[in-house]
């Protein structure tokens, strides 16, 4: 049976670009289960599945739905041991844990900012209506505003991937060997921003980027079917 993810999309249906609906995708792919992405605007959210979540991404598998990019991954390791590994065992969930953390904490703030008004060029006219207001009251000033900082903010931010540079001078992957959900939570931060705007968050030579295009060659380049915004 087809799994069905409730992918965010905006104008173009064509071009999901939530990093949480991009861990699942790639963790479906990962463990090669047949799925449909089902496209989804900000204010269809609250429609899916009669109300089931907040929040994308959802999956829904036979008779079971399920919300939230981690525990569709941990579901799906319980659902399916016999296919490849996400985690590679129990050390390997509280390893992607800390994963997790470090790019809501690290990643996701800077590369938010730098893609806002992108993103918000993104959607329709209702959706983004939505997106500016929502957006401005929690940043407390306009897109644009919020935007503008981020040239400033760039060497900090390039500065703060050390940890993540230098680990890849030892192994190829997040995950060691091979790549595991760890890889793909870290990726869907940066696919984020290679869908919805041009801005060059990362340096051509950079072996954050070298990962990065090794990612999106996964699952016959998945990644890159979207193309990288112009």
């Amino acid at each position: 049976m087809t799994i069905l993810l409730y992918d965010l999309v905006g104008r173009d249906a064509s071009r999901p670009f939530s990093p949480h609906c991009w861990k699942a995708a790639m963790a479906l792919a990962h463990k090669g289960l047949d799925f449909r992405a089902v496209p989804t605007r900000f204010l269809e959210v609250p429609e899916i599945e009669n109300g089931a979540a907040k929040t994308v991404p959802v999956i829904r598998d036979g008779d079971k739905v399920i919300s939230d990019s981690f525990a569709i991954a941990l579901y799906l390791e319980e659902a399916y041991p016999d296919l490849p590994t996400l985690f590679g065992g129990e050390g390997g969930k509280a390893h992607a844990r800390f994963v997790e953390r470090w790019s809501q904490l690290t990643l996701h703030p800077y590369l938010g900012m730098a893609a806002l008004t992108a993103l918000h060029g993104m959607q329709d006219e209702e959706n983004a209506a939505y997106f500016r207001q929502s957006r401005e009251a929690r940043f407390g000033k306009t897109l644009e505003e919020v935007t503008a900082a981020r040239d400033t903010g760039l060497a900090a931010f390039r500065a703060s991937l050390e940890p993540l540079r230098s680990m890849l001078a030892y192994q190829p992957w997040i995950g060691g060997e091979r790549p595991l959900f760890a890889d793909y939570i870290v990726y869907g931060a940066f696919q984020w921003v290679r869908v919805a705007s041009p801005y060059g968050v990362l340096p051509k030579d950079d072996p954050v980027t070298a990962w990065f295009e090794r990612c999106l060659d996964l699952h016959e380049g998945m990644g890159r079917r979207v193309a990288a915004a112009a």
